[in-house]
């Protein structure tokens, strides 16, 4: 695993979709000094958990706008599967999801950040692939000057929290704002922020 923790977010381009439109050479620059970032790794389109996930960040899309957030998701699928997966309901699709999920269809992204399962080993002009190469459930708090504040990586198999993510937020805004640390296992609505 990559430590990026107090490290500049790897920048990139890519495609992706939100609202139901394809994103062309989607950037996280277009966030830096106005916005806060989560990105969202998830392993695979179609799938169960990553769908719960999915949504999940949804219904809680208002607690993130209140705190100046944008939710970003990636995954390694193509930006036609994503857009494909957000036209269903049944069957489990993600229709109703209005945030940015983008595309890492060559694996960089995931590379990057150091999420990506699986080895690729190049011997002899011969590459070799061992495993998926699909990102385990990474996790990625963003602030406003790009620096990374927060990682988080899960196994595949390991399901996320929404509401620590929501805390760690609460956490470092209140340590921006005061200067102060927050106790262990506060909760914003216990306490006077």
């Amino acid at each position: 695993m990559i430590n990026l923790i107090g490290k500049k977010a790897p920048n990139f381009n890519t495609n992706g979709v939100k609202n139901n439109k394809i994103i062309k050479n989607f950037s996280l620059k277009k966030f830096y000094k106005k916005n806060y970032i989560i990105l969202i790794f998830y392993p695979k389109d179609f799938s169960y958990i990553c769908t719960t996930e999915l949504y999940s960040f949804q219904d809680e899309i208002e607690e993130f706008n209140n705190r100046n957030v944008k939710l970003i998701a990636i995954s390694t699928d193509s930006e036609y599967s994503h857009l494909t997966w957000l036209k269903i309901k049944k069957n489990g699709g993600i229709m109703g999801i209005n945030y940015y999920i983008l595309s890492d269809i060559n694996k960089t992204i995931s590379y990057n950040y150091g999420v990506l399962s699986g080895t690729l080993k190049i011997k002899n002009n011969n590459l070799k692939v061992k495993g998926e190469l699909i990102p385990y459930r990474g996790l990625f708090f963003i602030d406003k000057l790009s620096i990374i504040r927060h990682q988080l990586i899960n196994d595949i198999h390991i399901s996320r929290n929404i509401y620590e993510v929501l805390r760690i937020i609460d956490s470092w805004q209140y340590y921006e704002k005061n200067g102060e640390l927050l106790p262990a296992n506060f909760k914003k609505n216990n306490l006077i922020i």
